[in-house]
C-alpha cells in the first residue's frame, strides 16, 4: 500500500487529485466541529448521551461524532446513505427505475439526480423531526419558531453540502467521494474509542490482566480486518472459452478467459441495510421519549444492538439472530439487482463465448444462478462472522465503542477500492505516456 502511494505521488495528476481530496476532507472535518448557531451544543450532547446511550453508536460513527456534537454537519452522509438504500430497494419494485438503472451512463446520471432530491427531502424531514423533538422535550430553552427554522435550514444545508463535497471528490479527487467521507468519519472516532478501551480494560489493572486485555483487543481488531480483506478479495472464477472466427485467412478468438464472481458481491450494503432497519425504531422511540413496557419493551430491547450478547439478558440476543438473517436476505436481494445471470449469459452467447461443459442459453443461466447462490451464501456467512465478532465482545465484556463490524468492513473496503483506483490510474498514465513518446 505504501509503495503504491509513494509511486502515485510521483505523478502530477494523481498528486493533485490526492491534494484536492485531502482539502475537501479537511473542510468536512472542520464542518463537523462548527456548532449550529443559537444552539448550546454541550446541552444537546449531554441530552443525547443520556437519552440514546449506546443506541446511536453506529450513527455517531458514520457522522464522525458530528451528530453527538450537534454541529452543522450533524446529519452528515446519513441522509444520502438512506436515500441510496430507498432508491435501490425501489429499483426492484418499480420497473421504470430498473430500466433506468440498466440504461448505461445516462440512466445512472438520472438515478443520481433522483437520489439527490430524495436526500434533500430526507434531510428536511430529519432536521424538522429533530427540531420538533428538541422543542417537545425542552432540550433547548427559548425554542422560538425562528430558532427552529434556523436549525432546520442549517442541518439540511450541511447534509446537502456534504453530499456535494462527496460528488466533487468523485469527480476531481480519488475514489468514491461519499465512501471516502464515511471512511474519514469512522477513522476519526477510533482514537477516542481505543482510549475508552484503554481506560476500561488496561488502566490500573495488574500486568496479567493488561496482557490478556491487549491480546484480546488486538485479536478482535486485527482478526476482523484480516477476515474482511480476505472476504473482499475472494472470488470464484468461472472459465469461459471463446469460439474461433475465420475472417479471410486470419482466425480470431479461440482464447480462454474467466468470469470472476466476487464472494462478497454486495460488499457492506447488507450490513448497513440490516443495521439501519433494526436501529431506526429504537432511535425514534428514544428521541420521542417513549418508554414501552411488556412485550413492546422486550421487542425494543431485542432491536437494540447494545443489548445483544449481554450475559445478564441472553434472551435479548434474539435480535442478533434476526440481524444475521437480514444480512443473508439483503445479500441475496442486493446481488439480484447488480448481477443478472440472464444478461451475462446472453452477452456471452453474442460474443461467441461458452462455459466448457455447459451449453449456451438456459443451461448457462441455470449454471450461473447455481454458482451465484452458492457464492452469495458463503459471502453472507462471512459478513455475519465479521459483524458478530465485535458485537459479541462489546456485549459480553461491555466495551463501549462506536466502531464495530460494519465500520471495519467499510474502512477495509473503501481503502482497498481506493488503492485499486490509484493503481488503475497509474497504469493508464503509464500506457498513455508509452503511446505518446
Amino acid at each position: 500500500m505504501f509503495e503504491t502511494l509513494r509511486n502515485a505521488l510521483k505523478v502530477k495528476d494523481i498528486r493533485e487529485r490526492l491534494g484536492f481530496t485531502m482539502f475537501i476532507l479537511v473542510i468536512c472535518r472542520l464542518g463537523c466541529q462548527l456548532p449550529v448557531p443559537g444552539i448550546d451544543s454541550a446541552t444537546v450532547q449531554q441530552y443525547l448521551d443520556s437519552l440514546l446511550g449506546d443506541s446511536f453508536n453506529l450513527l455517531n460513527s458514520f457522522t464522525g461524532g458530528s451528530f453527538e456534537n450537534f454541529s452543522l454537519f450533524a446529519l452528515n452522509v446519513t441522509p444520502y446513505i438512506t436515500a441510496s438504500i430507498i432508491i435501490q430497494l425501489l429499483t426492484i419494485a418499480i420497473p421504470a427505475l430498473e430500466e433506468m438503472y440498466r440504461d448505461g451512463e445516462d440512466g445512472r446520471k438520472k438515478m443520481n439526480n433522483i437520489t439527490r432530491f430524495v436526500t434533500l427531502g430526507l434531510s428536511l424531514l430529519e432536521s424538522a423531526g429533530i427540531a420538533i423533538g428538541f422543542k417537545n422535550q425542552g432540550v433547548v430553552t427559548d425554542m422560538s419558531p425562528l430558532i427552529m427554522v434556523e436549525m432546520i435550514v442549517c442541518l439540511t444545508a450541511g447534509s446537502v453540502l456534504v453530499m456535494w463535497f462527496g460528488e466533487q471528490i468523485t469527480e476531481k479527487g480519488i475514489g468514491n467521494g461519499i465512501s471516502i467521507i464515511l471512511l474519514i468519519n469512522i477513522v476519526s472516532r477510533m482514537p477516542s474509542d481505543f482510549y475508552h478501551l484503554y481506560e476500561q480494560f488496561v488502566k490500573g489493572k495488574q500486568i496479567g490482566g493488561i496482557v490478556i486485555a491487549v491480546a484480546v483487543i488486538l485479536f478482535v481488531v486485527i482478526g476482523t480486518i484480516i477476515l474482511t480483506i480476505i472476504l473482499n478479495d475472494a472470488e470464484r472464477r468461472i472459465p469461459v472459452q471463446y469460439s474461433r472466427k475465420l475472417q479471410g485467412r486470419n482466425q480470431y478468438g479461440g482464447q480462454g478467459s474467466v468470469l470472476p464472481i466476487k464472494v462478497n458481491t454486495a460488499n457492506v450494503i447488507p450490513v448497513i441495510f440490516a443495521s439501519s432497519l433494526l436501529q431506526f425504531p429504537v432511535v425514534i422511540k428514544q428521541l420521542l421519549g417513549a418508554n414501552p413496557k411488556g412485550a413492546a419493551g422486550f421487542i425494543f430491547n431485542c432491536l437494540s444492538q447494545s443489548q445483544w450478547c449481554n450475559p445478564d439478558h441472553w434472551e435479548y440476543s434474539i435480535g442478533l439472530v434476526v440481524y444475521l438473517l437480514l444480512i443473508v436476505l439483503f445479500a441475496y436481494f442486493y446481488t439480484s439487482i447488480t448481477f443478472n445471470p440472464i444478461e451475462i449469459a446472453n452477452n456471452m452467447k453474442k460474443q461467441g463465448g461458452f462455459i466448457p461443459g455447459i451449453r449456451p442459453g438456459k443451461p448457462t443461466v441455470d449454471y450461473l444462478s447455481t454458482i451465484l447462490n452458492y457464492v452469495i451464501f458463503i459471502g453472507a456467512i462471512g459478513l455475519c462472522i465479521v459483524a458478530v465478532i465485535p458485537i459479541f465482545f462489546n456485549g459480553y465484556f461491555g466495551a463501549n465503542v462506536s466502531f464495530g463490524g460494519t465500520s471495519i468492513i467499510i474502512v477495509c473496503g473503501v481503502v482497498l477500492e481506493t488503492i485499486k483506483q490509484i493503481e488503475s490510474q497509474m497504469l493508464v498514465r503509464h500506457y498513455s505516456g508509452f503511446l505518446t513518446d
